[in-house]
């Protein structure tokens, strides 16, 4: 059963298993294996007591964590977690097989839409790359897609927190530097729920959490945890090992040192706070490309089983698709693309960040988002349950029309055939009539779709007494940071 869609809707289908039970099982006792055998380096003294009190084997800040306290961990922690708009409604249930898509947040170049070159992007970009991903329908989240480079880099991501909150309704996935740019961003969102009580019940954010390696958990990464897990706002916690370098080379080893980074975040997260809401890494098994030197985001090798071994463990997971490793909106951006999600979307992936990446994860660009936006709607059309009955079989209709005749003036079609799916960016025309407008590729149509869209009135849910709120957390960043 594959539910692919941000509303309540359950669309029912076949959905794709990559590793059986048994592989699964494999390699959760490696992990296991790893945690109690090989041990992890922790960088924050409060990770470090904590595990050391539950008992831990601890030496200086090397931990080696028995099996025990991960499979205590699965006795509390949440195996569902429910994000809500910034309105307070709750718009995105994260359990099962259920896909909510989204773009990412770091990218410190975009393909500019008005000219197609590529260059260092703005705080401007952030306002319009918001803007346009809340506006596409098929997009559930938002997320900072770019670093902007023209502001103070130590409190850039308060500015970006500040235009997630002004600029969407959505629910908001937030990165910070340190633990101070965490702090603050839960701190503006306390002040959009009405109280950092009403944000525990209905969390309108969380936070991505990236970890240097699977076995080196650094100081910020374990500060966001214990920070997060109190206040009981979810996260997911990534680590990323790159095979061959950071990590062996082989897939399952790559995954395996990934996934037992991961199950660190679990242990911590209930050994701080029993119940806080834990989001699992959904990819793993990366590579350094040994022709390149690039790590590749849209590479077959790694793909999926992380989704079925999240699943194995029953818990949400943070995954990754509709990107690319081309440098440009072309064809290799859309196949990959569209690879990508429907892998992750075949195989039940939960949280899918950094859809409309290209150049690896380097750049992105609102046109190739735009894109995505239309792959992800053919892909609900896919999955969507095919009812097979006697309404929808008509015997009877067929049977009254016959060999001879035809069904376009039938009442029954007139009634039905909206209920088709139509797209909004594919060009279906006949070739005559594509050539009168305009003859215009995939690329050209999407970019007028994210010039209309930026020329309309942006949308945002707050009061101005909120925005002025927010505005004033970032000021007071910047008068502490002068």
């Amino acid at each position: 059963m594959s539910n692919i869609c941000g509303e309540e809707l359950i669309l029912r289908t076949a959905y794709g298993k990559k590793l059986s039970e048994r592989q699964c099982q494999k390699l959760y006792w490696a992990c296991l294996e790893i945690l109690e055998r090989t041990g992890v380096l922790l960088y924050e003294e409060a990770a470090i007591d904590l595990l050391k009190s539950a008992g831990a084997i601890i030496n200086g800040n090397h931990a080696r964590i028995p099996s025990g306290l991960v499979e205590k961990a699965f006795s509390t922690v949440p195996r569902k977690i429910t994000l809500c708009d910034l309105s307070g409604k709750r718009s995105m249930p994260i359990e099962g097989r259920r896909t909510f898509f989204g773009p990412g947040a770091d990218c410190p170049y975009i393909i500019d839409h008005k000219d197609n070159q590529r260059r260092r992007a703005v705080l401007g970009d952030v306002v319009e790359g918001v803007t346009v991903c809340d506006s596409l329908s098929h997009l559930d989240f938002v997320m900072s897609m770019f670093l902007p480079s023209d502001v103070d880099q130590r409190i850039a991501d308060r500015y970006q927190m500040e235009i997630m909150l002004k600029h969407s309704t959505k629910p908001i996935f937030f990165c910070s530097t340190e633990l101070s740019g965490c702090q603050i961003a839960v701190e503006m969102a306390e002040v959009v729920a009405g109280g950092a009580r009403e944000l525990e019940k209905n969390p309108r954010i969380a936070c991505y959490i990236n970890v240097t390696t699977g076995l080196r958990h650094n100081k910020e990464a374990l500060q966001k945890l214990l920070f997060l897990s109190e206040k009981r706002i979810p996260f997911s916690y990534c680590p990323n090992n790159m095979g061959g370098v950071t990590a062996p080379i082989t897939v399952a080893a790559s995954m395996a040192m990934w996934q037992a980074g991961g199950l660190v975040g679990l242990v911590l997260s209930q050994l701080k706070k029993e119940g806080a809401p834990f989001i699992m890494p959904g990819w793993g098994g990366n590579m350094l490309d040994m022709r390149t030197t690039v790590q590749p985001y849209a590479d077959p090798e790694k793909r999926a089983q992380s989704l079925d071994f999240a699943h194995y463990l029953g818990l949400p997971m943070f995954n990754q698709a509709g990107t690319s490793d081309s440098k440009a909106v072309d064809q290799q951006a859309a196949a990959e693309a569209a690879l990508t999600l429907f892998t992750d979307a075949l195989f039940g992936g939960n949280i899918v960040h950094d859809v409309g990446y290209l150049e690896s994860g380097l750049s992105s660009s609102l046109v190739q988002l735009a894109i995505c936006d239309e792959i992800i709607d053919w892909l609900k059309a896919f999955v969507k349950e095919v009812e097979i009955s006697d309404e929808t079989l008509c015997l009877d209709l067929i049977h009254e029309i016959g060999p001879n005749g035809q069904f376009m003036q039938t009442t029954h079609t007139m009634e039905n055939y909206k209920k088709r799916w139509y797209p909004s960016l594919f060009d279906r025309s006949n070739y005559n009539s594509w050539r009168k407008k305009g003859a215009k590729t995939l690329r050209e149509r999407a970019t007028e779709k994210v010039q209309r869209i930026l020329a309309e009135p942006g949308k945002s849910c707050l009061p101005q007494d909120a925005i002025k709120d927010i505005h004033a957390i970032v000021e007071r960043s910047e008068r502490e940071l002068n």
